[in-house]
C-alpha cells in the first residue's frame, strides 16, 4: 500500500513565477515587432514567452502607460499591509455592510408603520 503523505525531500522544489522588468518588457516588445513574419515566433520561444505577454506589453506600452508593465500583483515594490490594517480594513468594509443593511430595514419598518396606520385609519372609517 502506498504512502499519501509526502517525501521528506522533495526532489523538485516548489516553481517561483518569472517577474519582468518594464525595460525588459519594452525590449522584447521592439525585438518581437523588428522580428521578420517567419521568426516571431523564435524570439517567444528563446524568451520561453507566449503571445499574450507580448499584446499586453504592447497595449501598455501604446497607452504610455509604462508603470503599468509592472504586475502588481507580484511585484516587490508592492507594500504588504500589516495585520492590523487588514483587519481594519475588514471591519471598516463590515460596517458599511450593516450600514447599509439597518437603513433598508429602517426604510421596510416606516414604510410597515404607515401602511399599518393607513389600515387602521381604513378600518375606523369602515365601523
Amino acid at each position: 500500500m502506498t504512502s499519501t503523505k509526502p517525501s521528506a525531500s522533495d526532489p523538485a522544489p516548489r516553481p517561483k513565477r518569472r517577474t519582468f522588468t518594464p525595460e525588459y518588457k519594452l525590449r522584447i516588445v521592439a525585438e518581437y515587432d523588428a522580428a521578420p513574419e517567419g521568426e516571431k515566433g523564435a524570439v517567444l520561444r528563446r524568451e520561453r514567452l507566449y503571445h499574450s505577454h507580448v499584446t499586453e506589453w504592447r497595449a501598455a506600452r501604446d497607452a504610455g502607460a509604462l508603470e503599468n508593465l509592472v504586475d502588481r500583483r507580484t511585484s516587490p515594490a508592492r507594500p504588504k499591509k500589516s495585520a492590523t490594517e487588514a483587519e481594519n480594513e475588514k471591519l471598516r468594509r463590515q460596517v458599511e455592510r450593516l450600514e447599509r443593511e439597518l437603513a433598508r430595514n429602517k426604510a421596510a419598518l416606516e414604510v410597515l408603520g404607515k401602511a399599518s396606520a393607513l389600515l387602521e385609519m381604513i378600518s375606523e372609517s369602515a365601523d
